[in-house]
């Protein structure tokens, strides 16, 4: 079993910055796939970004631009990183990942618990 947790999230100023991590509890033999949602209150949940096992990246054009999608140097590691950040950016970050844990395991999806990130002045 792999638990995801994301940090990084908080308050920012609108026009700053933030880097999202999530984090697998465990080191998995292969990610094949990755991805960041959002999701506000009486919203759609919202994808914003993904990531497949070879490195093509898909960011949502409400952030394109803004946002970057990226792996750590282990597979078990996938960041967000936001510039410009804007007041309709406020949301709860939620990483996905379809996962190998192991050369002989089935693939598997996890999902993280989210991390608020709030943009106001």
């Amino acid at each position: 079993q792999v638990q995801l947790v994301e940090s990084g999230g908080g308050l920012v100023q609108p026009g700053g910055s933030l880097r999202l991590s999530c984090a697998a509890s465990k080191t998995i033999f292969k990610l094949y796939s990755a991805k960041w949602y959002r999701q506000t209150p009486g919203k759609q949940r919202e994808l914003v970004a993904s990531l497949t096992s070879i490195g093509t990246t898909i960011i949502a054009d409400s952030v394109k631009g803004r946002v970057t999608i990226s792996r750590g140097s282990a597979e078990n590691t996938v960041y967000l990183q936001m510039t410009s950040l804007k007041a309709e950016d406020t949301a709860v970050y939620v990483c996905y990942a379809r996962v190998q844990e192991e050369v002989f395991s089935d693939v598997m999806d996890y999902w993280g618990q989210g991390t608020q990130v709030t943009v106001s002045s």
